[in-house]
Formats: C-alpha cells, sequence, structure tokens
C-alpha cells in the first residue's frame, strides 16, 4: 500500500487516535476488560527506555485512583497487540493488576507503527533521541516536509529541525544524552564538529560540568581555529607593484610587504574617497 503524500493519512491517523480517546463507548471500537496476560507490546514502539521511578509513581497513582485513560489495542490471533499506552500498561503490571480497560481498534502494522509514533509524540515524554527518530520515521512515512509535520502535531518547524539535527550525532555522544550525561542543548550544540571533537566535548562537559554556554564558546573556538588551519597556503609571489602605483595617482599612500599592501590614510575624507573610486 502506497503511504498517502501531503500528510493527508496522518491527518485522518491523528483523527482516529483523538476520536478513540473521546468516544470509548463508540459502536465503532470496542471497550473490553482485558487480561494483562494476553497483551503483547507493540513491536513498533519507538520509545526504548522508561524511568522507573516516574513509573513506579504511575504505578501508585493507578492502584489509589484506578486507569484513568485505557490503553489502545488491536485483536490478534492469540491475544492483542499494545497500540498506544505502554507506560500505562508497564506500570499497570507494576501495580499488580490482573486485568486493564483498553479501546480495541481494527488496525493493520503500518497504523500500528504509526499510533505508536503519534501517541509518544503527544501524548507522553520521549528523549530527545526517540523524539528525532520518530519525527524522521513520520516524515518518511508520510513524504512531508518539516513545515507539514509541524502543522500537524503542533510543533515548531524550529523545533523540529533542531530535534532532528541530533540524529546526525555519533553513536556515542547519542549514548550519552540517552544516559543523561549530557543535556538535549549541549548535543544541539555539538552537531557539526567531527566524532573525536565530540567525543573530547562530552568528555570535558561530564568531568568539568560545563554549561551549554561554556560549550559553545569552545566549539565555537574549534570551528574558527579548524577555518584558520584550512585557508590555503600560497608559496607564490604576487606583483603588487601595479595596484601601489594606482593607489599613488589618488594620493594614497600604500606599502608592499611580501604579498600584502597596506594602505595608510591620513584623514576619513581619503577613506570617503576610497569608497566613492570602489563604488564606480
Amino acid at each position: 500500500m502506497k503511504t498517502q503524500k501531503l500528510g493527508r493519512g496522518l491527518d485522518a491517523l491523528l483523527g482516529e487516535m483523538d476520536e478513540a480517546y473521546e468516544n470509548e463507548g463508540s459502536q465503532r471500537d470496542e471497550i473490553l476488560e482485558i487480561s494483562l496476560k494476553e497483551i503483547r507490546p507493540n513491536p513498533f514502539q519507538p520509545r526504548k527506555t522508561f524511568d522507573d521511578v516516574s513509573l513506579q509513581e504511575l504505578a501508585e497513582s493507578i492502584k489509589t485512583d484506578g486507569l484513568l485513560q485505557p490503553i489502545v489495542v488491536t485483536e490478534d490471533i492469540d491475544g492483542y497487540v499494545l497500540i498506544a499506552g505502554e507506560r500505562r500498561l508497564r506500570a499497570s503490571k507494576l501495580a499488580k493488576l490482573k486485568d486493564i480497560r483498553a479501546i480495541v481498534l481494527n488496525s493493520d502494522e503500518q497504523k500500528m507503527r504509526q499510533f505508536a509514533l503519534i501517541e509518544n509524540i503527544q501524548r507522553e515524554e520521549l528523549n530527545a533521541i526517540e523524539l528525532a527518530q520518530a519525527y524522521s520515521e513520520l516524515i518518511k512515512l508520510h513524504e512531508i516536509t518539516h513545515e507539514e509535520l509541524s502543522s500537524k502535531i503542533y510543533k515548531s518547524r524550529t523545533h523540529i529541525t533542531n530535534t532532528l539535527r541530533l540524529l546526525q550525532l555519533s553513536h556515542k555522544t547519542q549514548k550519552a544524552l540517552l544516559e543523561k550525561k549530557i543535556s538535549a542543548g549541549h548535543a544541539k550544540v555539538l552537531v557539526g564538529i567531527d566524532d573525536k571533537q565530540q567525543q573530547v566535548m562530552v568528555n570535558s562537559i561530564i568531568g568539568q560540568k560545563l554549561s551549554v554556554r561554556e560549550v559553545e564558546s569552545l566549539v565555537k573556538n574549534l570551528k574558527e581555529t579548524k577555518e584558520v588551519k584550512t585557508l590555503p597556503k600560497s608559496s607564490d609571489s604576487y606583483d603588487l607593484r601595479e595596484l601601489k602605483l594606482n593607489f599613488d595617482d589618488i594620493g594614497l599612500k600604500s606599502k608592499i610587504s611580501k604579498n600584502r599592501l597596506t594602505l595608510e590614510f591620513e584623514n576619513e575624507a581619503q577613506i570617503v574617497e576610497l569608497l566613492q573610486q570602489l563604488s564606480k
């Protein structure tokens, strides 16, 4: 099946997900009490890391107040497959529940993948790398631009573009971000420098507790030093005498040193006159 272009498919999916949550008792989608043992994780879940403390807090909340929002599943041959709500599912298991409220949607693999991406982006906090991967996959699935994705998920285009740039980081730098050894702010500054320089900067951030501003300054100096080093070196000698004569003709003092010609101004009027000559 060919993916719909220009976000039309994404619009439909967003609407379907919202409708499922807003109309839990609709005839189109069933809402059931399902045994936790019958539910398998979504194989397309973009989220790989879950905060243990946060899950435990959610488990305690579910014990006290119950599950306020059902999970979303699709029926499979030998049970159900989770589409959305993995944190709620994991927390319910921690809370030692046997059953869980679930909306049962008719779904195929492509929808399962996209529902998981959308639900995580809209309803739960992915880490920066997982979020970048989710944005990247939605853009590829629907063949849309950063601007078009921005209008669909209500995030700024700048945010989406900057987040996607994190995927350009080396594997080691991404790992440091995932492990919260560096912040997303640090990581964004490191985009654009080579892998070895990234590793040096990551070690410095961790070892010296550098702020984002301090890292910005260090990276700026690195880039400026690299630019100076990569300036072409020339052993050629240029004849600047004719150019010097031209400046002499308009009354400007100049002197030649190697491949340099230096101008000397006696007053501001000479500067103005030179600018006028150059603009002709």
